[in-house]
Order: structure tokens, then C-alpha cells, then sequence
């Protein structure tokens, strides 16, 4: 697991390990090129949290991971190559570029931003990563900025409209919601991410 500086790594962390896997939290990047599966958690805003990863120098050596990586909540929007969530500067911040997509805000005149709690996945291509998840099983969110639907999707979640529940490219994948919040569904979501990608 990434230690990004910017994150709730505690609970994925004995989530994973409730689950009977060791779990190492590391900044250090020999050891993430290392590892089987690395996991990038992410909580708080885009600029904050790739401010982080420079200072680690980790750009780099996630852009180059061949393993499988899932990146979970704000982990999952670092994956793409810019977000909306403008900086100190009001500007736009450039992610890591792993997914060919961008991070957009979202907006509603009648829903309550940001979107919070339980709400319905559905998966829109195969992937281990939904394995023995039904349709409409329900995830647990907590977010105000979003992956619009796109050839990269891989689940998608209605709020405001529809959106990107999950992300893939090649090895690079990423969950909007927090599987670790998410009951048993979360938990056989991870399962398969350790035992099936």
C-alpha cells in the first residue's frame, strides 16, 4: 500500500488484513516496484495529494508499475490525467496519467454535494475485480469530484449523473467508492483484487 501522506490507510489496511493478507505501507519505491499488488489510497484534494507524491518522488515509479494497482477514492482520480479540483492557484492539477480521462466536479441543483453514502454499482465490462458482485450491489461513497463514463469504465453509479464507479487500463485500475466501508460487498471486491487480477 502507498504511503501517499494523504489518506485513511489504517482502515484499508486492517480491511485487507481481515481479509488474511499481509499488507506493507510504504513510501519506499523499491519495495512498491516490488510488491505483488500495490494499492493507492487517496483521501482529501488532488492537489494536496500529488503534492505528496512529487515530494516522495513516487511519480515515476507508479507511472512504471507492471503489477496490478488499484487505486481507491481520491487514489482512483490520481489515476487519470488531470482533475478539476483546482489548487491554491485555481488552476487544474495534472495526475499521474495512468488512465486517459480527466476528474470533473460535480453539480447538482437538487442533490446534495458531495455525494455520501450508500449508493448502487453496476459493472458495464467483465473483470475479476467484480466478481460474484451483482449488479446494483450497493458501494459506500464519499466524494464531490468524478470520472465521467468513458471507454475506460468498468462500473458505473448514478448520482447527479451517471458516472465512474470503476476504471481500467491494462494493470491500472481504480474504485470511486470505498470498498473497505462497503460491508461484504467491499470485502469480496478486494478479495478478488488479491487473488483474481
Amino acid at each position: 500500500m502507498v504511503d501517499t501522506a494523504c489518506a485513511n490507510i489504517s482502515s484499508l489496511k486492517f480491511a485487507v488484513e481481515r481479509l488474511g493478507y499481509d499488507v506493507l505501507v510504504t513510501d519506499d519505491t523499491k519495495r512498491i516496484a516490488q510488491a505483488d499488488k500495490v494499492l493507492l489510497p487517496g483521501v482529501g484534494s488532488a492537489a494536496a495529494a500529488m503534492t505528496q507524491i512529487r515530494a516522495k518522488g513516487l511519480v515515476e515509479c507508479l507511472q512504471n508499475l507492471q503489477q496490478p494497482v488499484l487505486g481507491i477514492c481520491l487514489g482512483m482520480q490520481l489515476m487519470t490525467q488531470r482533475s478539476e479540483e483546482a489548487n491554491a492557484k485555481g488552476e487544474t492539477v495534472d495526475c499521474l496519467g495512468l488512465v486517459k480521462t480527466e476528474v470533473n466536479a460535480m453539480q447538482s441543483d437538487t442533490l446534495r454535494l458531495p455525494h455520501m453514502g450508500w449508493n448502487q454499482v453496476s459493472a458495464v465490462k467483465d473483470s475479476p475485480l467484480f466478481y460474484g458482485i451483482e449488479a446494483n450491489t450497493y458501494f459506500y461513497f464519499v466524494h464531490g469530484y468524478c470520472v465521467p463514463q468513458g471507454e475506460h469504465t468498468l462500473a458505473t453509479c448514478e448520482y447527479t449523473k451517471t458516472f465512474s464507479a470503476a476504471i481500467e487500463n491494462g494493470n491500472f485500475m481504480g474504485v470511486q467508492f470505498h470498498p473497505e466501508r462497503s460491508g461484504e460487498a467491499g470485502a469480496q471486491l478486494l478479495r478478488n483484487f488479491v487473488e483474481r487480477v
